[in-house]
């Protein structure tokens, strides 16, 4: 029997729009995330798009393709795969498409902290910072971030993830959900790849768990609870993360909880 637990989070889960334009995924009174946002920028090779910030700050994190920028001198530049950028409230950004492009863009409510910024994507960047490895066996994952706790920001903590090839991540399983909001945003996952995204409540409370099914352009909030992944067998799960607290002090890459019946199992 389907649980009231598995019909709300079942919820969770949203296939992104392949269509051009500008969409609205991921929003509150929509979805269950109260301060987490994420939309989706699809255009095609010589398609402009004016991106507006308006009452939030918002992180374009170029998924596919390539793009140039205009309208804000901070970031007057070419953008190639992966690149990124941030604006804070009030801001506009004209995006024109070099090649067909999707952007993923991650948006939170603006306290007052932080300004236009760039960052290049760097593949071989050491090991530091902004470039992490992360778990150990199956669940060892390397990270990039975008939008680091270091750069100014007023909620939004952002970054990417690949899995090894048919391994876990976020493993052991964790939740932040008294101090923020998690979105994965899966790419680079084309059909016949898949993965799960596991959604589950209460600590090993996995019997009652929700295993979303995952490929490109698949988005699932976290708003409560542990949320792992795993890949299939000649899969790597990559995603964008989005976290966004619910205060500027709450804005810590340090504040997740593991679940105790799996912390030490790798």
């Amino acid at each position: 029997m389907w649980s009231d637990n598995q019909k709300r989070m079942e919820k969770w889960r949203v296939q992104s729009p392949e269509t051009q334009g500008f969409h609205a995924v991921i929003v509150p009174g929509k979805n269950e995330c109260r301060v987490a946002r994420v939309y989706r920028l699809n255009l095609r090779k010589g398609e402009s798009f004016r991106l507006e910030s308006g009452e939030f700050e918002m992180h374009p994190v170029l998924i596919s393709g390539m793009a140039s920028l205009s309208g804000c001198g901070a970031l007057e530049r070419k953008m190639k795969k992966f690149d990124s950028f941030y604006i804070p409230t009030n801001t506009a950004v004209d995006i024109t498409a070099d090649d067909t492009c999707t952007f993923y863009i991650g948006a939170a409510p603006y306290d007052g902290i932080g300004s236009a910024s760039f960052r290049a994507f760097v593949p071989d960047l050491p090991v530091g910072n902004i470039h992490q490895i992360h778990g150990e066996g199956m669940g060892r994952r390397e990270v990039m971030f975008t939008l680091d706790p270091a750069t100014p920001a007023s909620r939004l903590i952002c970054g990417l993830t690949w899995s090894a090839n048919g391994a876990w991540t976020s493993w052991p399983p964790h939740q932040h959900e008294k101090d923020l909001e998690e979105v994965y945003c899966y790419f680079d996952m084309p059909e016949p790849k898949f993965g799960f995204h596991i959604s589950y409540l209460t600590s090993g409370a996995t019997m009652d768990c929700v295993a979303h099914p995952v490929q490109s352009g698949t988005m699932v909030e976290a708003p409560y609870g542990y949320h792992p992944t795993v890949s299939s067998p000649g899969t790597i799960n990559a995603y964008l993360w989005i976290l966004a607290s619910f205060s500027p002090g709450q804005r810590r890459y340090d504040l997740a909880k593991l679940d105790p019946k799996y912390e030490g199992i790798k």
